[in-house]
């Protein structure tokens, strides 16, 4: 299965209050390093070391500090057309948390639109 459809699958299964994601991405052909390091930048994977064909992604459902789900998807995708097979793996999925603002000071009416966006 390609690595897009593969990440596609996992994060179709997953519940709809999860929030962050981590998953392995190893590629089959070492040769193919560079090529496939330069097509994860958008999706700010990142080494696990400098001899070794492995990245680790995080991910991010609707806030956070990691790649959103198109973009990563988009990663892969690239991979994909590039014909650079791989394998991932889950190592964490984090379900439950809620984003924090700062709604001090603010009108009511932003207050209400912030939530109903978020509620969405």
């Amino acid at each position: 299965m390609a690595l897009a459809d593969t990440f596609q699958s996992i994060v179709d299964s997953l519940p709809s209050d999860w929030t962050n994601l981590e998953l392995d991405l190893r590629i089959a052909d070492e040769s193919r390093y560079i090529d496939a390091a330069t097509l994860l930048t958008t999706c700010n994977a990142q080494p696990y070391s400098k001899h070794d064909q492995h990245w680790k992604l995080l991910v991010a459902h609707k806030f956070g500090h990691a790649a959103a789900v198109p973009a990563v998807h988009a990663a892969l995708r690239l991979l994909d057309d590039v014909t650079i097979e791989g394998e991932l793996t889950v190592t964490s999925v984090r379900t439950g948390r809620v984003e924090v603002v700062p709604t001090w000071g603010r009108p009511q009416s932003v207050v209400s639109e912030f939530k109903r966006i978020r509620a969405q």
